[in-house]
């Protein structure tokens, strides 16, 4: 199978010349913008789950006891865990502070849903655990607190 390299074809013009032309503008879209977006989306899921348990504790309380029902473990234990979970890593995701960690955090709580409450909203977790695993990897970028401290407090070697 013969591979078109980009620069072979940009030379050619025509349709295929202008598509990758275009795509190729793509590649100055930058890394923390891509970066900032992920961490305001994922917070706002989080966050908005977290108001929601907030807003009545009773009632988080008995979802927990009634639909969830997580193997094990008590459910008004469940409910603060959780909670507290998704408040915090929402705060730290939106600031970038403590990002990895953070991502790692709600990757588990986004596994604890997938595999032991609803499994068959899969299509939702992943949305979800995308664009967590692009801060695992890559860190929050240049737009959070973890950028502007890895700057002030450099690593001694």
């Amino acid at each position: 199978m013969t591979m078109i390299s980009p620069s072979s074809t940009r030379h050619r013009g025509g349709i295929a010349g202008l598509y990758v032309a275009a795509l190729e503008s793509f590649n100055s879209v930058p890394l923390s913008l891509v970066q900032l977006v992920s961490r305001v989306a994922v917070a706002h899921v989080f966050w908005q789950s977290s108001q929601s348990k907030l807003a009545s504790w009773q009632v988080t309380v008995q979802l927990f006891t009634l639909e969830y029902q997580l193997p094990v473990i008590d459910p008004g234990v469940a409910a603060v865990l959780a909670t507290t979970a998704e408040v915090s890593g929402s705060v730290l995701m939106f600031l970038g502070l403590f990002s990895r960690p953070a991502a790692l955090m709600l990757l588990c709580v986004i596994s604890t849903i997938q595999f032991l409450v609803y499994p068959q909203n899969w299509p939702d977790h992943l949305l979800w655990t995308a664009p967590l695993l692009l801060i695992l990897a890559r860190g929050a970028g240049t737009v959070s607190i973890d950028y502007v401290a890895a700057r002030l407090f450099p690593k001694e070697r």
